[in-house]
Formats: C-alpha cells, sequence, structure tokens
C-alpha cells in the first residue's frame, strides 16, 4: 500500500525585513536590516536598471588604470558599499531625517568597462552616464579613479548645455596639460574640461589643494593651509560665493582628507583636510544647484581597516541629504 505523504505546512509570510536591495516594494522609505548581512547595495537602496521614478541613480566605476601611483580604486565602489550599510540603520547625522522619505534612490550596479581595451573606456562611462540622465535622474557615482570625472563632465554638460561650476574635493588640482585625446590620466581632466568648455573656471573651485601646478587655468584655489587656517565655515562661504546659482557637478577625491582619515588612497599627501572640515563644508552646500555627484579614488588594499571607504560612505550620504533638503526635508528642530 503506497504511503501517503503529509500535506506540506503552511508557513507564514516572510517578514518585511532584510534584503531591501533586492525585496523592498518601491523606491521610497527605509526598511529593517542586519547591519553585518544581507546585499550590499549603496546604503541598502534597490537594485534596479530601471531608473522610473528614480531621482537619484547610485552606480560605481571600478576603474584604476588612470593611476600614476598606487592602483586598488577599482576596489572602491564595492567598499564604499559595503561600509555604508551601517549608515542605513539610523537617520543620518546631523540632518535627522530619512532622506529617502523625500528621494526615490537606486543603485544601478557597475558600469561596465573592458579593461582589456582601455581606449574603449572613456565613451562606455560617458554612454553610462548618458543613459542614466536621459531618464531624468540625477547622478551619484562610487569611484574608481578620478579621470572617470572627465567623461560624466562630457555627460553632464551635455546634458545641461553649458558649462558647469565644479566644486572639487582634492589634493591634487589635475590641471595638468594633456593634449592627448586618448590618454587615460587621472591628473589632467580637469585641464581638458576648461580647454573644452565643460567648465567655467571663473565659477569653480578646489578645495584642500596641497600640490604645485604652474597654471591653475583660472579655477579658485582654497588650499588645505588657508581652510586650516580661515576654517571650513569661511571656506564653506567662498564656495557658495563663487558657485552662485549655476548648475554644479561635486566632485570628492578621498585624498583631500589627510591620509591619518583616509589612507586607503592611490596618490595620499600629508597636510590636508579632517573628514570633519570636510563635511562641514559638504553639509553646506544646500544652496548650491547640484546636477550631479561622484566620490573618487577610495581604494581599499592600502586601508587596514576600511577607514576610507567609511569616509566616503559619510560623503556620499551626506551629498544625498543635501538633495534631499532642497526637496524639502527638514532637519530636525528646525
Amino acid at each position: 500500500m503506497a504511503r501517503m505523504s503529509a500535506p506540506s505546512p503552511t508557513l507564514p509570510e516572510a517578514p518585511a525585513a532584510g534584503d531591501g536591495a533586492i525585496r523592498r516594494p518601491g523606491l521610497l522609505g527605509s526598511w529593517p536590516e542586519m547591519t553585518y548581512a544581507g546585499v550590499l547595495s549603496f546604503l541598502r537602496r534597490t537594485y534596479t536598471r530601471d531608473w522610473t521614478g528614480a531621482d537619484v541613480v547610485v552606480s560605481g566605476i571600478p576603474l584604476d588604470l588612470a593611476t600614476t601611483f598606487r592602483p586598488g580604486a577599482r576596489l572602491g565602489p564595492a567598499a564604499i558599499r559595503a561600509a555604508s550599510v551601517q549608515l542605513a540603520e539610523l537617520k543620518p547625522f546631523p540632518w535627522g531625517f530619512d532622506p529617502f522619505e523625500t528621494l526615490a534612490v537606486v543603485d544601478a550596479g557597475d558600469c561596465w568597462l573592458d579593461a582589456h581595451n582601455p581606449h574603449t573606456i572613456p565613451g562606455a562611462i560617458r554612454d553610462h552616464a548618458r543613459r542614466i540622465l536621459a531618464s531624468g535622474a540625477r547622478m551619484l557615482t562610487l569611484g574608481g579613479d578620478h579621470f572617470i570625472t572627465y567623461p560624466l563632465l562630457q555627460a553632464h554638460a551635455e546634458r545641461w548645455g553649458k558649462p558647469l561650476a565644479l566644486i572639487h574635493f582634492d589634493a591634487h588640482c589635475d590641471t595638468w596639460p594633456d593634449d592627448s585625446p586618448d590618454s587615460l590620466n587621472h591628473g589632467t581632466m580637469f585641464y581638458k574640461a576648461v580647454r573644452e568648455g565643460l567648465i567655467d573656471p571663473a565659477h569653480s573651485v578646489q578645495i584642500g589643494i596641497r600640490t604645485w601646478n604652474d597654471d591653475f587655468m583660472g579655477l579658485h584655489v582654497l588650499d588645505a593651509p588657508t581652510v586650516h587656517a580661515r576654517g571650513a565655515d569661511w571656506a564653506l562661504q567662498q564656495v557658495l560665493a563663487i558657485v552662485g546659482d549655476r548648475p554644479a557637478y561635486v566632485t570628492f577625491d578621498i585624498d583631500c582628507l589627510d591620509p591619518a582619515h583616509a589612507p586607503g588612497t592611490g596618490t595620499p599627501v600629508a597636510g590636508g583636510l579632517s573628514s570633519a572640515q570636510a563635511l562641514h563644508i559638504v553639509r553646506g552646500l544646500v544652496p548650491v544647484n547640484l546636477v550631479g555627484m561622484d566620490v573618487v579614488e577610495v581604494a581599499p588594499p592600502y586601508d587596514h581597516a576600511d577607514i576610507t571607504a567609511l569616509a566616503a560612505a559619510h560623503v556620499a550620504c551626506d551629498l544625498l541629504c543635501v538633495l534631499a533638503a532642497q526637496r524639502g526635508a527638514r532637519r530636525a528642530g528646525a
């Protein structure tokens, strides 16, 4: 006589928690997570290539073929995502609001690059950015070495139809001469950007600079010693005055920070800003018309404790909070 199998028990529905990057039912809102587990999207946002309804698309560009010193920034996007998980647990400080109640943010994963055919890389990055910008969303890009900002600026200037104001945090000015159209060089992007009319030097500012160049190409330079002497609030007021109401692109090279605060980077330079100084300036950018953002040059192999990736995750999170504040999110107590 055949043995009858027992009916399968009816299991309760899985709780609405965990793996929000692939299980969240919509783009807005937050979702309970274990900080130490789950799918590692940036700030646990939904992973998708469907950008319908997204205000901001986060994506990584894992490139380090343009570095002049230590490689490793190709591992930056993954490290920043991993470091961001604890920031998704609570309302960001000092904002006191959940930016994702106001701002629909998705993680599109990484831009596909053919590292064995380097001359295809600028076009791949540019086309990746064009597709995202065509959706109406803004971009928050995780690098990758700083060369990626050059094709990103090309796509953003094309989208906005005018030269952009550049807010550039860095130890290096990256305006060294380079007239080769095919070079991959993370120290010449803004030379090309000025020459090609992608940015307006008169309304662009570089913060934290501590390397020399004979020609800064007309960009305003707030070097690191001056910021130390006059303070982060003074630097913020200078940035706001220089940029005004023009469409602005923010690029944050993590080596703007002193190596004590960001050891995991390809070209560290002593004497840089502290993370507190830099975050104060970033958090004060609410009056600026931000049209694009990137955080670059995180190279995890040179950092034993994820200090650099954590600093980058904080910068990127604060940039999203700036956009949320612009859309009406209110600081606690405001």
